[in-house]
């Protein structure tokens, strides 16, 4: 992929006409965002969206209906209802987007454009984490149905720290009136500016052309751009996807851990079949201090925090035999350590049993809802520590994927402040 000059590949962003909400027929901005489909992961959590104003961009990226297919096509004929209303509407002219998401600890900036895809091979854009088919299958209908983009993968790059190129433009536009500002009911600040100057643009190609992209955030949404790209008979829109692009070392990102809810295996069932394979102890809570415990205990080796029965267990210190025989060897040592390795390869194939399947096993960022469905359904949360994000970005420079849902970056862009249609030029 050729970029700003014959012998540089990397990074090609290119303006878009974004679809974005017209203020004055909602309620408010913020009251029809929301976080990112997979993070939206409790029923309470949808209601609340979809009650928070009649046109929640839930609606949209979690439909419901009784089939896929329904839900595909509800969302699109929703889409294209609110485009015939006037409630969401294309800016005039392709742009790209400078995005602010502000609170009283944390300022994260980044472009918000339609990025050229490329495989993994090609080393642009690294994933990190392997994906689940049948998600994409279902992300890929939803995209092909509404023909759009509705929500922006989290990518980063990290820049030498000079404020030129796209960090000089960022700044510079920072300083200008705003497309849009609105506060979040999690205390973050969003700002959206529009880049349109053409020398701007320029500055920002020439610099992103030098370099490569880790998917912090976005793995599966990802691999559908590139599984919808593969149906094209021609180049066109498909080419391209939408994105947040943040150079972390302006703006680091925070790691959390994703956490595993394995509906149908008890806590009681769960700690004595590890007995014997893994230093099993009761912590105390309430949950922060129990939490400290699992940091403490990560920082010397694998450990996991099992909840679900009321009390706290510390899991650590796996058998080596255990591992020897579970864990495969032909990967970094950095990967065969990784908690999520020893939780996926040692415990759940193994030890539990239990199969890599939504009925099976629930992903959920939020700790405190783990623990509370777990608690509500008499199943077992497993909470991880999180991975360094140097661990991450180094494995997947050697083209190694970690298990899937082993992190979680952030902070992550709202969902439903700026979209791309791949029919609006």
């Amino acid at each position: 992929m050729n970029t700003s000059g014959p012998d540089e590949q990397g990074l090609r962003l290119i303006p878009f006409r974004g679809l974005r909400y017209v203020p004055e027929r909602v309620g408010s901005l913020a009251a029809v965002t929301s976080p990112p489909y997979d993070v939206v992961v409790r029923p309470d959590g949808l209601h609340h969206l979809e009650s928070a104003d009649p046109h929640n961009i839930v609606r949209l990226i979690l439909p419901q209906a009784d089939t896929a297919e329904d839900r595909h096509r509800q969302a699109a004929r929703t889409l294209d209802q609110w485009l015939a209303e006037g409630v969401i509407a294309p800016d005039p002219a392709p742009t790209l987007y400078v995005y602010e998401q502000r609170n009283d600890e944390i300022l994260q900036r980044g472009l918000i454009g339609a990025l050229a895809l490329s495989p993994a091979a090609d080393g642009i854009v690294l994933p990190h984490e392997d994906v689940m088919d049948d998600i994409v299958a279902d992300r890929a209908e939803l995209m092909r149905t509404m023909q759009a983009h509705l929500e922006p993968l989290l990518l980063t790059y990290p820049s030498d720290g000079a404020e030129e190129g796209a960090a000089a433009v960022i700044v510079r536009t920072a300083e200008r009136p705003p497309l849009l500002s609105t506060t979040t009911e999690d205390g973050f600040h969003h700002r959206l500016w529009a880049v349109t100057d053409p020398a701007e643009r320029i500055a920002i190609e020439t610099d992103l052309a030098r370099h490569q992209a880790l998917i912090a955030d976005g793995h599966h949404r990802w691999a559908t751009y590139l599984r919808l790209q593969r149906e094209q008979t021609a180049p066109g829109p498909w080419d391209f996807g939408l994105v947040l692009l943040v150079d972390t070392t302006r703006h680091p990102l925070q790691v959390r851990a994703i956490h595993r809810l394995l509906r149908g295996l008890p806590v009681a069932r769960a700690l004595d079949a590890v007995s014997g394979l893994f230093r099993v102890r009761t912590v105390e809570g309430p949950l922060p201090r129990a939490l400290d415990a699992l940091t403490g205990a990560a920082a010397e080796g694998n450990a996991f925090l099992l909840a679900g029965d009321g009390g706290f267990h510390l899991v650590d210190r796996p058998d080596p035999a255990l591992l020897a025989r579970t864990i495969r060897t032909d990967r970094p040592e950095a990967w065969r350590t990784l908690d999520a390795t020893v939780l996926h390869s040692a415990l759940l194939d193994d030890v539990w049993r239990i199969p890599d399947a939504p009925e099976h096993i629930g992903y959920i960022h939020d700790t405190e809802a783990a623990v509370e469905q777990a608690e509500r359904l008499g199943a077992t949360a497993v909470l991880m520590h999180p991975v360094r994000e140097e661990v991450v970005r180094d494995l997947a420079r050697q083209g190694v994927t970690m298990p899937r849902k082993s992190t979680s970056f952030g902070p992550k862009p709202a969902t439903g402040l700026v979209m791309r249609s791949l029919t609006i030029d």
